[in-house]
């Protein structure tokens, strides 16, 4: 039989993870995504040197493309390559789920946004959330059910 995975192993396949988005944004649906990388963008990915908080995804020419995504090179990385930490990356969608953010984002208002950059198998993969801005007062209303809930939690914790 095959080797189960155990939480601690799974977790540590997470890269990088944006919190700020399930705050900033109702997340509506999410998508599995492959990267087109360099090799010392892959290094840097094993090192767990990146981070997608200011990133976003933009649909051009029926290609999806990451842009604002920040890997930091190795100070060891080939001499003959001048990384680009900040480069636009092109992600790897199957045809369908392509055209279905295509119609979602120009018609409805949607916008993409990376939630997570892990390894499944070997190859790394980006969890992209299709989603919708959340209005400050719907913030405020997040934020104050889940301060009753911690506060009804801590109530029957004590009786």
């Amino acid at each position: 039989m095959g080797k189960s995975k155990t939480k601690s192993e799974s977790a540590s396949s997470v890269i990088a993870v944006n919190r700020r988005a399930r705050h900033d944004f109702h997340i509506e649906e999410t998508f599995e995504a492959g990267l087109v990388l360099e090799g010392w963008e892959v290094k840097s990915l094993r090192a767990g040197r990146a981070q997608i908080k200011e990133a976003y995804v933009l649909i051009k020419d029926g290609e999806a493309w990451l842009f604002g995504a920040h890997f930091t090179p190795l100070p060891t990385a080939s001499t003959h390559i001048q990384p680009d930490p900040t480069r636009t990356r092109k992600l790897l969608l199957r045809g369908e789920e392509l055209r279905k953010l295509i119609g979602l984002v120009e018609r409805r208002g949607y916008t993409l946004i990376p939630l997570r950059l892990y390894w499944k198998r070997g190859v790394a993969k980006l969890e992209i959330g299709l989603a919708k801005g959340k209005k400050k007062y719907d913030k405020r209303a997040e934020e104050k059910a889940r301060d009753w809930q911690r506060e009804r939690e801590r109530l029957i914790k004590n009786r």
